[in-house]
């Protein structure tokens, strides 16, 4: 799903690839240069998108529980509502 989002929201790249293809019916210009931009444009998109889903999987690590060390927590505090049994 991602990537077809990257795809729609890289269409702007796909303009040198459409020129190539116009080229190609105008001036007779080989086919498989249009193919080959193309599969740059999918291969750069795919690799970006590979690129951004393994980051935002990095920072994914859970924090580690640490000591309370405020007075006035309701663990610690005599006067909360929690010790006043």
């Amino acid at each position: 799903m991602c990537f077809f989002v990257n795809i729609i929201l890289n269409l702007h790249w796909l303009i040198p690839s459409a020129i190539l293809l116009v080229l190609h019916f105008w001036l007779g210009l080989p086919m498989w240069i249009f193919w080959l931009s193309m599969g740059i444009w999918l291969l750069a998109i795919a690799a970006m998108t590979f690129i951004i889903s393994w980051a935002a999987g990095t920072g994914s690590e859970p924090e580690e529980k640490r000591e309370n060390k405020n007075p006035y927590s309701a663990g610690k505090n005599p006067y909360s509502e929690k010790n006043s049994g």
